[in-house]
């Protein structure tokens, strides 16, 4: 603007211009063009234990490309989150490590067109020094063996019980655990000989476990579904998260981690 070329009048007219041009601000300061460039807020999303650190790893990375979003996990065993959710818990998203957990809310009116984005197979932990020298299914046989499972009701659990029957064996386990991390737990701290857990879960302890393979004809596969929730009170960024975990970016992460496609 030249010296005084404009009158008092023109001066105002042209700052209100200009603050038309940059887009104005909204009543708490925040450019108002902010509302339309991407989801925002908050969500709570419920998965499965064995999901905690590729969701964790996700959550962060959706949070990184999504400024102004925040994703809390619940993750604990999928029996007991989709209990909790047709029990009127607050959530926004549900990731399930067994379809029929996942049915069940959807039979409940909770959730609708749940996709798989996961698969998971079961390998034998044991202690990194391997003090009961197990090397196969058979061994977990032996009485002086501690074997623990997770409960029999709990996605891993199932498929622990179903490696057994396809390798016509019997196991009694010390004990039978809420999840896979709560099993994975006793095998680490020396509480236990062996347990059932997934590829992924071994995979995530490192040196503090060895891993024992099962052979194919054995195996379980469980696979995991997910999907947003119809109570959720922010849709549109739960299913932006639903889709982040369907992604080039979220495959990539979970193969990382352990998971295969389904």
């Amino acid at each position: 603007m030249r010296r005084n070329t404009f009158s008092a009048v023109a001066v105002l007219a042209a700052a209100t211009l200009s603050l038309a041009a940059c887009g104005g601000s909204s009543s708490s300061g925040t450019p108002s063009a902010s509302s339309s460039s991407g989801p925002s807020g908050e969500i709570t999303v419920f998965a499965a234990a064995s999901l905690t650190g590729s969701f964790t790893n996700l959550g962060k990375a959706f949070e990184a490309e999504n400024p102004g979003t925040k994703v809390t996990f619940s993750f604990g065993p999928s029996s007991g989150l989709a209990e909790q959710i047709d029990q009127g818990a607050p959530a926004d998203v549900f990731a399930s490590a067994a379809t029929k957990n996942m049915d069940q809310v959807v039979e409940a009116g909770n959730a609708s067109n749940p996709v798989a984005f996961a698969n998971n197979t079961m390998e034998i932990a044991v202690p990194a020094d391997n003090p009961a020298g197990v090397d196969s299914l058979d061994d977990l046989t032996n009485k002086d063996v501690k074997v623990v499972l997770c409960a029999q009701d709990v996605p891993c659990g199932v498929s622990a019980r179903a490696v057994f029957k396809n390798a016509g064996i019997t196991v009694t386990p010390v004990s039978n655990e809420v999840d896979v991390k709560s099993t994975l737990s006793k095998i680490t701290l020396g509480e236990a000989d062996a347990g059932l857990v997934y590829v992924t879960d071994v995979k995530a302890a490192g040196d503090k476990v060895s891993g024992i393979e099962i052979p194919a004809d054995d195996n379980a596969t469980t696979t995991y579904p997910i999907a947003s929730l119809k109570n959720s009170k922010n849709a549109d960024l739960a299913q932006a998260f639903v889709d982040y975990v369907l992604s080039d970016k979220g495959t990539a992460e979970l193969g990382t981690a352990g998971f295969s496609k389904p």
